[in-house]
């Protein structure tokens, strides 16, 4: 048995951040090469530190879904992971046994050399005669003066596809360093111009950015006027969104595994935990805002509140990814960061397999199911806000001088939406869902939503929103 792990970004205010992962992660589902794949992230849930708990296997392979090697990929996943590494991963990955799994952290996608072969593909689709007679290629990367390698694996590539001999010309350039993707004109001779951006997902620098910065109207753009004459740009889509980048990922796991014997073993408390929920499941029960019933083999989960409406009334939905997709957002359309936050929307039901639970409810509540099952059995190991605090790197180093007081403030507005109980600061769950009490749901550590708002506060030099004083 083996478990494949694709860590994103991910975003407190951008639902559409962790569009990308999901999608890689529904491709290589569907290819049936591991028995699972699940996405972690740093700024939503399951989080980086609760990730791991939620794998199946004893054999985890975990993927950067990054662009470039940097500041998260070498000092953030590998700390909160737990796996005793800073600094530049080899090109063999890491491997380490946490808690009797056996864990490979790779190099992020973004700087395996068949991402050469994906940026060759985006530019074929941007133009399909694209020729070394008349057509200069730009491979257009973020850049940043902080670390070097953002710009190294940009370079690579442009390398690669200068020595293919597939283009007239190919240059690298930057958004935030020299060269800048704005010289455009001043260095590029050839009439037609392939734009390739070197980004994980669309976004704000792929849709707004990058065509200001070069005066693009859209995905073809003449300019009669230019240094060299005549020029038109072909504006692709960005690489990371390109369906081949999950054979990459598969490259990328399978060259971390190398040599390895056999697969996995299931990893037993997890699958204790999972037992425990299909029993609650079989009998029917609430668990937190959800309510499960189960109907001749199959189950239906709907918000608690529409209990008794028929199915008529409320929006079917008949897959765990539509489950994920309907609760989101909230009521308002807001996106929910928070699973545990108090603010699922109403007019849904699902209805799945006892196979599809599983990842249905992970979906609803990511790594409720393991840690409230570890803390039943007195094993989920809880983290005190000074030591999550101490831990913090980069922009969140500051965090480590808020006040108990601060603290607590920040807790009233964060923490009391929340159906966790803060284990980490002290608060008592007697028992939690698996045990008859619908709400109760174990915090073991602060979450990175609860930081960024305790350094905003700090930062602002004001107590958290909607406290005064």
């Amino acid at each position: 048995m083996r478990s494949l792990v694709l860590i994103g970004h991910g975003s407190h205010l951008n639902g559409e951040s962790a569009g990308a992962v999901f999608r890689y992660a529904e491709l290589l589902r569907e290819r049936g090469l591991y028995d699972e794949v699940i996405e972690g992230y740093w700024k939503e849930e399951p989080a980086l530190r609760q990730v791991l708990r939620t794998t199946a296997s004893t054999d985890v392979t975990v993927i950067p879904m990054f662009i470039s090697e940097g500041y998260f990929t070498e000092t953030v996943i590998p700390r909160e992971l737990g796996l005793g590494h800073q600094g530049p991963v080899p090109p063999e990955g890491v491997a380490r046994v946490l808690g009797g799994r056996t864990v490979r952290y790779t190099l992020p996608f973004g700087v395996h050399p068949g991402m050469t072969d994906v940026i060759l593909a985006r530019a074929r689709e941007a133009l399909p005669d694209a020729s070394p007679e008349d057509t200069a290629l730009i491979v257009l990367g973020h850049g940043t003066t902080r670390n070097e390698n953002s710009h190294k694996v940009i370079y690579s590539n442009a390398d690669r596809l200068r020595e293919s001999g597939l283009f007239s010309e190919v240059h690298a350039l930057f958004l935030d360093e020299d060269p800048r993707v704005g010289t455009w004109p001043d260095r590029v001779r050839a009439p037609r111009v392939v734009v390739v951006p070197f980004f994980a997902s669309e976004g704000w620098h792929t849709l707004e950015t990058i065509p200001e910065d070069m005066g693009l109207q859209g995905e073809v753009t003449r300019f009669p006027d230019n240094p060299h004459g005549p020029q038109t740009v072909y504006y692709a889509r960005p690489v990371g969104t390109h369906p081949a980048v999950a054979d990459v990922v598969l490259h990328l796991a399978e060259e971390a595994r190398g040599a390895a014997g056999r697969d996995g073993d299931v990893e037993r408390a997890h699958d204790s935990a999972w037992q425990a929920l299909i029993h609650l499941a079989r009998r029917g029960g609430r668990m937190g805002e959800v309510l499960i019933t189960p109907h001749s083999g199959v189950y239906e989960l709907r918000h608690a509140l529409d209990e008794g409406m028929g199915g008529a009334e409320l929006h079917t939905v008949v897959t765990p990814e539509g489950l994920r997709d309907v609760t989101r957002r909230d009521a308002a359309g807001n996106h929910r960061p928070v699973h545990t936050y108090r603010t699922l929307p109403r007019g849904w039901r699902a209805v799945l397999s006892e196979t599809e639970l599983r990842r249905g409810v992970h979906f609803l509540y990511p790594a409720v199911v393991e840690e409230s099952y570890a803390h039943g059995c007195h094993s989920l190991r809880h983290t005190p806000w000074a030591t999550t605090a101490r831990r913090q790197t980069g922009i969140y180093t500051r965090v480590q001088r808020a006040t108990q007081e601060q603290v607590e403030r920040v807790a009233r507005t964060v923490c009391t939406p929340c159906l966790r109980t803060r284990l980490w600061a002290g608060e008592k769950l007697p028992r939690t869902f698996l045990e008859g009490v619908p709400g109760a749901f174990p915090c073991a550590e602060a979450c990175t939503y609860f930081v960024a708002e305790v350094r905003e506060t700090l930062i602002s030099k004001r107590p958290a929103a909607g406290q005064e004083g």
